[in-house]
C-alpha cells in the first residue's frame, strides 16, 4: 500500500507534466496566408497579427489566440444554395413593394469580409446576422424608392450602387470589424405568371413606342439634313444671282455713263441715235426711213439691216407741187 507522501509526490508530478504540457501546447500558434488572429491577453484584445507562420505568445490562460479566415465570404440573402447546386428560396423574405407601389422579389448576393477581427468577435454577439438585417433593411428601403420599371429592367445598376453605399453606412455605424466589398442582385421578379404577363406586354408596348419614336426621329432627321442642303443650294444659286445682278448692273451703269459723255459732246446726234436704236429694239422687224423736207422736194432713205438681201431704195425725190397736190 502506498503511503500519502508517495501519493502525494505522483500527483505533484502528473500535475507538473500537465502544466507542462500546457505551456507546450499553448505557448505557440501558426497563421496560415489566407488567415489572420487576434491575441487576447488576461481578457483584452490586443492588436491582430496577419503575418502567416510560426508565432509565440504567454501559454494558457494568460494568453489565447482566434483565428479568423481572411477570405472573401458571400451572404446569400433570399435564397440558399447548397453544395450540390440546389437553390431553395425564401419568398417571405424577398417580397417588397417599390416605390410605385408594385410588388416583387427581390434576392441578393453580399461580398463582404472581416477587416477587424477584434471587433468581430466582440463588438456583437452575431455579425452574421447583423449583416443579414442590414441587408433587408437597406435593400428594402432603395427597392421602395425606385419604381417597378427601374428594379425589373434598367435600373438594377443604380440600386444595387445605392444598395452598397446604405449597407457600407450601416455597417460602419454597427462597428463590427466587416467591409462590404460589393453587392449583386441576383433575381428580380414579379409575384406570379399572371402579373408577369401583364408586365411583359406593357414592356413590350413600350419597347415598340421607343423604336417608333427612333424611327420617326431618323426621318425627322434626314429630312431636316435635305432640307438644310436644299437651303444651302438656295443661298448658293441666290448668292450667284445677286453676284450677276450686280456685275449686269455695273455694267449698264458704265454704259450709261458711256452715253451719257456723249451726249454732253453732241447732245442731238447721241439723241437721234438712241431714238434709232430703241426703235430697233421695240419694232425690230420695222423698215425705218430717214426724210427730210427742205421746201420743195422732199428725201428719205430706208435703213435696214445690213445682212438683208434686199436692194437699198435710192433717195426719192418728188416735187413740191406734187407734194401740194398739184
Amino acid at each position: 500500500m502506498l503511503s500519502v507522501k508517495r501519493i502525494y509526490s505522483i500527483v505533484g508530478f502528473v500535475f507538473l507534466i500537465a502544466i507542462l504540457a500546457v505551456i507546450a501546447f499553448t505557448s505557440w500558434y501558426t497563421v496560415d496566408e489566407s488567415e489572420q488572429a487576434v491575441m487576447i491577453t488576461l481578457g483584452e484584445v490586443e492588436e491582430g497579427v496577419s503575418e502567416p507562420g510560426l508565432h509565440f505568445k504567454y501559454p494558457w490562460p494568460i494568453q489565447s489566440v482566434e483565428v479568423l479566415s481572411k477570405e472573401t465570404f458571400s451572404l446569400q440573402f433570399g435564397y440558399e444554395e447548397s453544395e450540390d447546386g440546389n437553390v431553395k428560396d425564401f419568398p417571405k423574405e424577398t417580397k417588397m413593394i417599390t416605390g410605385d407601389e408594385n410588388i416583387v422579389l427581390a434576392d441578393m448576393v453580399v461580398q463582404w469580409k472581416i477587416t477587424d477581427p477584434g471587433k468581430y468577435l466582440f463588438n456583437a454577439e452575431n455579425p452574421k446576422e447583423m449583416l443579414e438585417d442590414a441587408t433587408s433593411a437597406s435593400l428594402r428601403s432603395i427597392i421602395g424608392s425606385s419604381t417597378i420599371d427601374n428594379a425589373l429592367t434598367s435600373g438594377k445598376v443604380e440600386i444595387e450602387k445605392q444598395v452598397q453605399e446604405l449597407l457600407s453606412t450601416l455597417i460602419n455605424d454597427y462597428d463590427i470589424g466587416i467591409t462590404v466589398l460589393a453587392v449583386k442582385l441576383q433575381d428580380v421578379d414579379l409575384p406570379n405568371e399572371e402579373v408577369r404577363k401583364a408586365f411583359t406586354n406593357v414592356t413590350d408596348a413600350r419597347e415598340t413606342m421607343n423604336t417608333r419614336k427612333n424611327e420617326a426621329n431618323k426621318y425627322r432627321n434626314k429630312r431636316t439634313e435635305e432640307a438644310l442642303g436644299e437651303k444651302d443650294a438656295i443661298i448658293s444659286a441666290a448668292e450667284g444671282d445677286k453676284a450677276a445682278r450686280m456685275q449686269e448692273a455695273r455694267g449698264d451703269v458704265a454704259q450709261f455713263n458711256a452715253i451719257y459723255n456723249e451726249y454732253k459732246d453732241a447732245q442731238d446726234i447721241t439723241r437721234k441715235r438712241l431714238v434709232l436704236e430703241t426703235i430697233d429694239q421695240v419694232l425690230p422687224n420695222a423698215e425705218v426711213y430717214i426724210m427730210e423736207d427742205n421746201g420743195n422736194t422732199m428725201k428719205y432713205l430706208p435703213i435696214k439691216d445690213a445682212s438683208s438681201t434686199t436692194k437699198p431704195v435710192a433717195p426719192v425725190e418728188q416735187e413740191g407741187s406734187e407734194k401740194n397736190g398739184q
